[in-house]
């Protein structure tokens, strides 16, 4: 999958770009299944809030088959080399739960704050693609960004310890109101198998989801080889190792598993 001149030019002013239907329903359901089993599991790899719903399963492309197809698939590699103009590697993978009634909020942030100060990220040639497993709707937490925001570089930040049970490097209210009287603030929402790719830049959050829909989306944080991290304070399932360029499925390869995985039920 290629982006068009208009969708490059869309992503460079704005900071992200919003893709339907690029997975079909047999795919997602496959990946939702997946997602709920990993979500139910006692692994390190899970993180929970702290009334014990699943918050995020990181690195869940190294243990299950369907999130390893993923995590290879063209539809999602594609566009993120053809921005970043050479081959990339997993920086980070991530399945965010946000539970229904139980999923709490994402403070305000820039993903590359958090890769530049906690893994020595170089630059900001790294972004995230995103999938959506559950329709994401106004009222279920959907992810909010400040259009534009990418463009003024990294800000300065706090490490909030405490307010949920992940540690984030968070921007203040000051600047979040200045950024937002700029550009405002934008909630993209879709159907499942929607695509949502961001600048590594780009101040985003999202709400507490207190409606019975739960949001589940996939994240792979891509990140271009020649700019692979340099220090190693993170786990290797949250901050990865493997700078090798990653190798594309056949575009077909999630669907075929999809089919076999039903067959056997």
């Amino acid at each position: 999958m290629r982006l068009t001149p208009e969708q490059r030019a869309e992503f460079d002013e704005l900071g992200f770009l919003f893709l339907a239907d690029c997975f079909a329903p047999e795919e997602v359901a496959a990946l939702r299944g997946e997602a709920e089993e990993i979500y139910r599991s006692d692994r390190q790899e899970v993180w929970r809030e702290s009334n014990g719903a699943p918050r995020t399963a990181f690195a869940a492309h190294t243990y299950n088959e369907a999130f390893g197809l993923l995590a290879r698939h063209p539809r999602l590699i594609a566009p993120v080399v053809d921005l970043l103009g050479e081959p990339v590697y997993m920086h980070q993978f991530k399945v965010n739960a946000k539970a229904a009634f139980d999923g709490d909020v994402w403070q305000w942030h820039q993903d590359y704050g958090t890769w530049q100060r906690d893994d020595g990220m170089p630059e900001a040639r790294a972004m995230n693609i995103a999938v959506f497993l559950d329709e994401v709707m106004a009222i279920n937490g959907p992810l909010m960004f400040i259009p534009k925001s990418h463009r003024q570089g990294v800000f300065g930040a706090g490490h909030d310890l405490a307010t949920t049970s992940y540690p984030l490097w968070t921007l203040d209210r000051e600047t979040v109101t200045r950024l937002v009287a700029e550009g405002g603030i934008v909630a993209p929402t879709g159907k499942p198998g929607s695509v949502l790719m961001f600048h590594g830049n780009l101040v985003h959050a999202s709400p507490p989801n207190i409606t019975p829909y739960p949001r589940k989306i996939v994240y792979l944080t891509l990140c271009a080889v020649s700019n692979h991290i340099t220090k190693y304070t993170r786990a290797e399932w949250i901050a990865h190792r493997d700078f090798r360029p990653i190798e594309p499925v056949a575009d077909n390869a999630l669907t075929a598993y999809a089919r076999r995985r039903q067959a056997a039920e």
